[in-house]
């Protein structure tokens, strides 16, 4: 747990870096988001889930 707690903590962390460093660029992005097609969103989203499930197995302790 104190582990998933941890990477949890640092997904937090890489996602709030750009609305912090950069808000006056993520404004006009986050409106792009909002106008794209649900469909181009969900299998972008299902990429991310694969690569991320992706790294996990790769990571995982070996033995």
């Amino acid at each position: 747990m104190r582990y998933f707690l941890c990477v949890i903590g640092m997904v937090m962390f890489i996602e709030g870096l750009p609305y912090f460093a950069f808000p006056d660029k993520m404004k006009p992005w986050l409106q792009k988001l909002l106008e794209t097609e649900n469909s181009t969103l969900r299998k972008l989203g299902v990429v991310m889930m694969l690569t991320g499930l992706l790294l996990v197995y790769l990571s995982r302790p070996m033995g």
